[in-house]
């Protein structure tokens, strides 16, 4: 499928730059399948709907008018309900659509963000034994996000 915009446009999943990390990542691998790469200036990234364990999902766009064109496009496809446009107030900070149920509060835990995003018990177990390794987790106050 190639639905084409002004900026951006969807492409088949396999297409995304960063499809394997997710297909390798998820609790449902075929989710991965059932997303879409959102075009942007030749980078590719992945969108993936929910279903299964994933109750939501977002992407991170540089521009407002990038994230409301990828809003549109995943607008016409399936697996992308409730779409929404987060607009960072800050000027380094990119903006965000989400879709599906509202991403758990910022103090969760890593785990609990992973479950959230359909990540694999796995995948979760490897990101937080990373994250406990890193000279910056020991002094860390909030916990990060993994990407989704």
């Amino acid at each position: 499928m190639n639905i084409t915009s002004t900026r951006a446009r969807l492409l088949p999943a396999r297409e995304a730059y960063d499809y394997e990390d997710f297909r390798a990542c998820l609790a449902d691998p075929g989710l991965a399948d059932a997303g879409f790469a959102v075009a942007l200036f030749g980078a590719p990234l992945l969108a993936v709907p929910v279903g299964g364990a994933r109750r939501g999902g977002y992407a991170s766009f540089g521009h407002v008018v990038d994230a409301l064109h990828a809003r549109a496009l995943l607008g016409a496809v399936p697996g992308f309900p409730g779409l929404r446009v987060r607009w960072s107030p800050y000027r380094d900070t990119c903006h965000t659509v989400e879709w599906g149920e509202p991403a758990p509060q910022w103090w969760e835990g890593d785990e609990v963000f992973g479950r959230f995003f359909g990540y694999s018990d796995a995948a979760i177990a490897e990101f937080l034994r990373q994250r406990s390794q890193t000279p910056s987790a020991a002094t860390a106050d909030a916990p990060s996000l993994a990407p989704t």
